[in-house]
């Protein structure tokens, strides 16, 4: 194991980097990105390519959950970390297990229709436009902003946290597009299909991801922040190791087995994947997946990429195409710039290493 800069370490996957069509050396040019400073706040980064790690590393420093400070921490793979709001893409799978079961509505039903206990906001005829799709593509239409910091009770969801009613908060949000027309970043329109899902199942988040998705991945631990209410937060409150992210990048990658066996219905796979709305960033969103492109020489070029993206430069992508799957863990909450250095890692180190289809 080689030091890198006192703060992260790495583990010696060249051979099989190697065997899996990737420069051996990519790891020192992990390590090269870290001394230059270009890939600040790293906790771990961890690929693998068709089941085979190519690339590991793992950092120390400092940490939170869900905002409240852990302190240095000395991260391995048996670290549980933030996952922020990649666990809307794992909710994402979630819904498509109820789905398949028949517990939860189809995605063109009215979101109002799982909610009969606010009757007053179905009779409005501009709300019952709405639709479970809608939430799922953050489509909704309706007024929300987490532009302002997460410990800002102005930010919408925050604001949600803080609601006496949380669903009542987000469904009787003013009304400013059209349904289906402009993508609105909103863990308000996750909590909703969080609720449909619990509501649904019988069966809270945590007790039906661990009956359907993680016991079958061999999941182990996990934690699952709550709010004050005791709600576990479907937009970003699942904690997880790398490894375990991992796995789910694999099922991904798998079309939903894993190891032979279904978890997640493979029709649900690709309608999450399949573009339903332009963002504010000029990427492309499924059903709580954002996706893109990026260039990978040994593939031709211009390639197709997924991924859930959390605050703080959470990340887990995946690249159909070549086989890889990544997560990228960070410290670096609540910074604009966050995005970069897993951009960075996924682009310049991951993805432009790989040398062989």
């Amino acid at each position: 194991m080689t030091s890198l800069d006192a703060a992260i370490s790495l583990s010696p996957h060249a051979m099989a980097a190697e065997n899996r069509g990737f420069d051996p050396l990519i790891g020192r040019k992990l390590v090269a990105g870290v001394e230059s400073g270009l890939l600040p706040h790293l906790h771990v980064v961890l690929a693998e390519r068709g089941g085979e790690t190519i690339l590991e590393s793992y950092g120390r420093g400092p940490d939170e959950s869900w905002g409240k400070s852990l302190g240095e921490v000395e991260f391995d793979a048996g670290t549980l970390h933030d996952l922020r709001s990649v666990t809307k893409s794992v909710v994402s799978l979630l819904y498509g297990i109820a789905l398949e079961r028949g517990l939860v509505p189809t995605v063109d039903a009215p979101i109002l229709n799982a909610f009969e206990d606010y009757s007053d906001l179905a009779s409005d005829p501009e709300r019952v436009k709405r639709t479970i799709e809608h939430a799922l593509t953050m489509t909704l239409g309706l007024e929300w902003d987490e532009s302002k910091p997460y410990t800002d009770p102005r930010n919408s969801e925050i604001a949600m946290e803080l609601a006496e009613d949380r669903y009542r908060f987000i469904l009787e949000r003013p009304i400013v597009d059209a349904p289906g027309t402009k993508w609105t970043y909103s863990g308000g329109a996750t909590a909703l299909i969080g609720e449909i899902i619990q509501r649904g199942t019988g069966r809270s988040l945590p007790e039906f991801a661990t009956e359907v998705l993680f016991d079958p991945l061999g999941i182990e631990r996990f934690e699952w922040a709550a709010g004050r209410d005791g709600t576990h937060s479907p937009a970003s409150g699942l904690r997880l190791t790398a490894p375990d992210l991992l796995k789910i990048g694999r099922l991904v990658l798998n079309n939903g087995t894993w190891e032979g066996r279904r978890v997640v219905p493979e029709a649900w796979i690709r309608a999450s994947h399949m573009p339903h709305i332009r963002t504010a960033d000029m990427l492309d969103y499924g059903y709580f997946w954002f996706l893109g492109k990026a260039p990978v020489a040994a593939l031709g070029g211009p390639t197709d990429w997924i991924a859930g993206f959390g605050n703080g430069g959470q990340r887990l992508w995946i690249c159909p195409k070549a086989d890889v799957a990544t997560v990228i863990y960070s410290g670096n909450y609540n910074n604009w710039n966050a995005w970069i250095p897993p951009t960075r890692i996924w682009i310049e180190i991951i993805l432009a290493n790989l040398k062989a289809a």
